[in-house]
């Protein structure tokens, strides 16, 4: 899997406005929060299903802007907690300095809840009337300095969702939002901060993504035990530096997408605690060192496992003979050893679709093996395994193989073998999925893009 470099969207988006003065642009096509394609409360504007209680807006900023004496009257709206929002919509506006798809244009008037772009109306919990709940900005590419005294003071927000913007300042204070459950501000030039300790707060929480930006820092421990309905955290393509928490296990994250950043340390063993939800995890691009951890091989459900380009050793535990539902994993650019389990490699015959190893100083390869490399299912380029295309040398192999090893072989198999049946084809699984396949097929893959 290629690295994703370091975010350009900010950059080129202030050239463009500068040179336009904003003027209308056709919108770039963007991986938005729908496209990763995590089914977090039925999409945008789709009911309010958390939280408890009657009035909704006691959460966010305590006043609200003053009206303009020349626009719209209370009871020119449906209600007054619209009326409410839409003096906060007014007041955002103003902050907007650059709109080149012309979005604020339509921000104007009495009904927020049809012809307000971006802005989607549901009724709170046990609220008759109607509010903003969500709100929609992905790929709209509008700038503001802030996005404070905005998500903030609609109380009864539940998603805020601004892929690719150019939205600057601090995260919000969001502790106040009663319903708030899904926040997206990736792919935006927020200003370079640890991890924003608000957002710890938002127990309510599914979906977190702050990814392509520049936080900085330890990731709290906060992160996987604050959330306990938590399905997506994506903070790659980020500053993160430290060790990762211990309690990593504590939390029942599905898709997780801690890539290229700047971790070191071991991956926690606690990761064995989540063999029963996570589905999909990236460690890609670290400094992430110590041995291969056995625990990875526990991960009975994950179809995606991509600890590539860090600093890991050991032998690969038996314990990944049991990865039975992964389709990528990739272990490329470490330095691992020894032999290339024929169990792992057998793993081609039920779902894997890619095993990547190169880059690494494996010595020898199962029987099984062999066959994924002319099916191009296996990739084990610059190893030092005799007969193999793409080689290191003779001298560096020599080089690595003679520094002392301190990691433990484990050869424990906690899973049933399981082989594959005399009628069924080598790959056949695979092979169909692979008909199937969208663009787009693993939720963590797509977070690598803006």
């Amino acid at each position: 899997m290629a690295v994703v470099g370091p975010p350009r969207a900010a950059r080129g988006l202030a050239f463009l406005c500068f040179l336009v003065s904003c003027a209308a642009l056709a919108g770039a096509s963007r991986p938005s929060r729908e496209d990763l394609d995590v089914s977090l409360g039925g999409g945008v504007g789709i009911g309010i299903g958390i939280g408890g209680g009657g009035g909704g807006g006691q959460g966010g900023s305590s006043s609200s802007p003053a009206p303009s004496p020349s626009g719209p009257r209370p009871c020119d709206f449906e209600n007054e907690r619209l009326y409410r929002a839409y003096l906060v919509i007014q007041q955002f506006r103003q902050t907007v300095s650059c709109d080149p798809m012309d979005i604020t244009r339509s921000w104007s008037g009495t009904d927020l809840c049809s012809s307000y772009k971006g802005f989607f109306c549901e009724r709170p919990p046990n609220v008759t009337d109607r509010t903003i709940a969500s709100v929609d900005f992905n790929g709209y590419m509008l700038r503001s300095d802030s996005l404070r005294d905005f998500v903030d003071s609609l109380p009864d927000l539940a998603l805020f969702h601004a892929n690719s913007n150019d939205f600057g300042g601090a995260v919000p204070a969001l502790g106040g939002l009663q319903y708030f459950y899904e926040l997206d501000l990736s792919n935006n030039r927020l200003a370079p901060a640890p991890f924003p300790s608000d957002v710890l707060g938002l127990t309510n929480a599914t979906f977190i993504d702050i990814r392509f930006n520049s936080f900085y820092g330890e990731l709290p421990a906060g992160v996987f035990c604050r959330f306990p309905r938590i399905q997506a955290i994506f903070v790659n393509n980020n500053q993160f530096s430290g060790s990762l928490p211990d309690n990593i296990g504590q939390s029942p994250v599905n898709y997780l997408s801690l890539a290229n950043n700047r971790f070191t340390g071991e991956i926690p063993k606690s990761i064995a605690r989540n063999a029963g939800t996570l589905l999909e995890v990236l460690f890609l691009n670290n400094s992430l060192s110590g041995c291969l951890p056995y625990e990875l091989g526990l991960l009975e459900k994950a179809t995606v496992i991509d600890a590539g380009t860090n600093r890991l050793t050991g032998t690969i535990p038996a314990s990944f003979a049991c990865l039975r539902k992964v389709e990528q994993l990739n272990l490329a650019d470490n330095l691992l050893y020894g032999e290339v389990p024929d169990a792992l490699c057998r793993l081609a015959f039920g779902r894997l679709k890619n095993l990547t190893l190169s880059g690494n100083y494996f010595t020898s390869l199962g029987s099984c093996c062999w066959d994924l490399i002319k099916e191009g299912r296996l990739n084990v380029d610059r190893n030092c395994i005799q007969w193999a295309p793409s080689q290191r040398s003779h001298e560096e192999c020599a080089k690595f193989l003679r520094q002392p090893k301190s990691c433990p072989v484990s050869d424990y198999v906690p899973c049933r073998p399981k082989y594959r049946g005399s009628g069924e084809p080598a790959g056949a699984a695979a092979e169909e999925e692979d008909a199937a396949a969208v663009e787009y097929r693993y939720r963590t893959y797509s977070a690598l893009h803006p």
